[in-house]
């Protein structure tokens, strides 16, 4: 593959994901060793042409040549495009740009709520949108009430089955139940926990799709299928723990969290 030369791509290195596509670039040569760069690390007075602020929000790529700088998709389609020069006629129409641009923008705005940080204290942070932290909540709402709806029939004998009505209303109701207690509690922190709190269930709900694709009428006993959702929901126990200790909120939350799964679960066994 064709190497983007004369480039340099500015990352957040508080950033995981970041880090880790931005170092395969490199690693595969589709940027050269020297092609990446944290911008916690950029001098203050290098590359004027950078608009630092965006440069956080969407990930700048830089041309050492000429100053020219890209941002977000763009800056991904341009080192894809340069080393497989047969997806540029896609990366090229407009409808495809505006649509991953969307994506990508989806994802940059939410990194920190997908995979925390504590931060470097530096001076510069990635701009908080409500619209794009709403859209997270709803999009990691609707996919694990739907990953719920498809694992409760493998409960059956267990607990009652629900459907997609009762498994919406439950994740539905802990945002809301979970958003009064931020709000009590550290209103200030509100988005960035209720980010991270979906996040966790987003992740529980993937743990248990591979088990809801390979199931089968001739699969294990229900009580199987109940003791990994246990665990599932045991390691989502814990990582609210260590997602509210980033955020320094202390135990209330997690606290909370536990009591509303608790009485919901009895609830649907015993009412």
């Amino acid at each position: 593959m064709k190497t983007l030369g004369n480039y340099t791509i500015l990352y957040d290195a508080e950033c995981p994901m970041c880090k880790l596509y931005t170092n395969a670039f490199v690693q595969t040569g589709l940027l050269d060793k020297n092609g990446r760069a944290a911008y916690q690390q950029l001098a203050p007075d290098t590359c004027p042409m950078v608009d630092r602020q965006r440069a956080v929000n969407e990930i700048a790529l830089i041309n050492q040549q000429t100053g020219e700088v890209t941002y977000g998709i763009k800056s991904l389609f341009k080192i894809i495009g340069n080393a497989m020069p047969v997806f540029n006629p896609l990366f090229n129409f407009s409808p495809f740009v505006w649509l991953m641009s969307k994506v990508y923008t989806f994802i940059s705005y939410n990194r920190r709520v997908i995979i925390p940080t504590a931060g470097d204290g530096f001076e510069l942070q990635p701009t908080f949108k409500l619209r794009y932290r709403v859209a997270y909540l709803i999009f990691a709402w609707a996919l694990t009430s739907y990953i719920l709806t498809c694992y409760a029939p493998l409960l059956g004998g267990i607990m009652p089955v629900g459907n997609l009505y009762r498994e919406a209303l439950i994740c539905g109701g802990q945002i809301f139940f979970q958003g009064v207690v931020i709000s009590i509690v550290a209103n200030k922190k509100k988005w960035d926990y209720l980010g991270n709190m979906m996040t966790i269930s987003l992740a529980g709900g993937l743990l248990l799709l591979p088990v809801v694709l390979l199931a089968n009428a001739s699969g294990p006993h229900p009580v199987i299928y109940a003791g990994y959702f246990m665990l599932i929901a045991g390691l989502m126990f814990l990582e609210h723990i260590r997602r509210s200790k980033i955020l320094g909120i202390g135990w209330a939350l997690t606290i909370t969290w536990a009591i509303y799964r608790a009485a919901i679960l009895a609830a649907i066994l015993f009412i």
